[in-house]
């Protein structure tokens, strides 16, 4: 059977308005859904993210933000590479801006959001060949059971999960969210151990 189109599937959830009109959990987004998705059938790299922030909400660009500024870092990509759907994928676990608690942090991914689109798009991304888990909502999600002992120790099995025999690979990254400022400077290894590694994947990817 052949893959679903991404492009076909992706037109339609930008089109979604399913949190907004007709919410499975909780009551309806309080604003226009805005669903940011980038990717196509040929993409090798998947950044499982979050969900958009303000900036990317106004913007329409995945990554718009620091955030963005920290990840492409990390990955050693520009913002041309990094923005080539060809070659990256960007499926956030929700795609529209959640809105903010009340202290201005913001809320968790949409449920809705991954229950209707994570399993077709992903099917539609055949030739992927690493994904990365940015925060513990993409992990908890792609790991299921094996996400057991919260985002810091499951970052820290980097190794083993980067190793597991099976396509595409995944590996899972905190959120590069400056509000992480404090566990990146308790969790040196990260910088030192990790991220060399997922470099070297990226070039090899590219």
């Amino acid at each position: 059977m052949n893959p679903p189109d991404f492009d076909e599937l992706a037109g339609k959830l930008r089109a979604c308005r399913i949190c907004r009109d007709a919410p499975f959990f909780g009551g309806a987004l309080p604003h226009e859904p805005r669903p940011i998705i980038q990717g196509s059938a040929s993409a090798r790299l998947c950044i499982a993210s979050q969900a958009p922030g303000t900036r990317a909400h106004v913007s329409g660009i995945p990554f718009s933000d620091r955030s963005g500024a920290r990840l492409r870092d990390w990955l050693r990509l520009d913002e041309a590479a990094f923005y080539d759907a060809s070659k990256v994928a960007i499926v956030p676990m929700g795609s529209c801006f959640p809105g903010q608690d009340s202290k201005g942090g913001d809320l968790g991914p949409r449920r809705e959001c991954a229950q209707t689109w994570r399993q077709p798009l992903f099917e539609a991304l055949p030739n992927l060949e690493l994904v990365l888990l940015i925060g513990q909502y993409a992990q908890a999600w792609h790991l299921g059971d094996d996400f057991r002992d919260g985002l810091t120790q499951t970052v820290r099995r980097w190794r083993e999960l980067l190793s597991n025999p099976q396509k595409p690979r995944i590996l899972p990254l905190p959120h590069p969210s400056w509000r992480n400022n404090g566990w990146l400077k308790t969790n040196s290894w990260f910088e030192h151990e990790l991220l060399p590694v997922l470099r070297e994947n990226i070039r090899e990817l590219f």
